[in-house]
């Protein structure tokens, strides 16, 4: 068994068959290298344009699960900052800032049929059926549409990446307002995974695309921690709120 990822003597470190010091520090960005480690080869201009795109879009979103339970775990080991970025990435999931690669799947298992409309229709059918969610599509708080997919989708086409699973994704989006009676947005993790699957990225990464770009808007809240407390504040709020009471007997 061997590794292609990266390697290091007593005088070079390489990556992906290239030499870090004299190849790619100072004349690549970290996005063109993460595009290395994960695809394999370096990205071309506009895939490096459209995954950093993506990368800022999902680097934070104010108070949610990632950014209190950051703060919490900070608060318990201040000098680790290590501890609350890792805490709060752990919340990158299924519900918050991970659902690109659900979208994903349905993506790439729809762009190879030949009657794209019908398996729309099945696929918000079963998933009405299921009482599942469309991973994708709704927001709570942005409505009637999140205001992230259209920048993102104007990107991708300025750089002339693809277009086949946005329109699909589109597509869907159509099919989702019909089966649902109401609209729901294509969400940003939903543009996300089209974007992504536009440029070569792996399905099976995808949400460790999410969990690099959340850290960076970790680092913030910990700075911002660092100044200000509110985790004891939370802290205090919370027992203000949800008081313990015995239970009925």
């Amino acid at each position: 068994m061997k590794t292609h990822i990266a390697g290091s003597n007593a005088t070079s470190i390489r990556l992906r068959g290239r030499d870090l010091v004299d190849e790619l520090i100072g004349r690549h960005g970290f996005t063109e290298v993460l595009y290395l480690l994960t695809c394999e080869r370096l990205p071309t201009a506009g895939e490096a344009r459209v995954l950093d795109a993506c990368l800022v879009t999902l680097m934070d979103h104010g108070w949610t699960p990632t950014s209190l339970i950051a703060r919490l775990a900070y608060d318990s080991a201040p000098t680790q900052a290590q501890v609350g970025i890792a805490a709060g990435l752990l919340a990158v999931g299924d519900v918050f800032a991970g659902t690109m690669d659900g979208c994903a799947r349905l993506l790439s298992e729809g762009i190879g049929q030949a009657e794209k409309t019908a398996w729309c229709a099945e696929v918000v059918r079963a998933h009405r059926t299921l009482k599942k969610p469309m991973p994708g599509f709704g927001h709570p708080f942005h409505k009637p549409d999140d205001p992230r997919p259209p920048r993102l989708f104007k990107v991708a086409a300025e750089c002339g990446v693809g277009g086949s699973y946005i329109a699909l994704l589109r597509q869907l989006g159509e099919a989702v307002d019909a089966g649902y009676g109401r609209h729901l947005t294509i969400n940003a993790t939903g543009a996300i995974a089209a974007l992504l699957l536009e440029i070569g990225m792996p399905v099976s990464i995808m949400r460790g695309i999410a969990v690099v770009s959340r850290s960076g808007g970790l680092a913030g809240h910990l700075v911002e921690e660092q100044q200000t407390h509110a985790a004891r504040e939370i802290w205090k709020l919370t027992e203000e709120r949800i008081p313990y009471e015995d239970p009925p007997s």
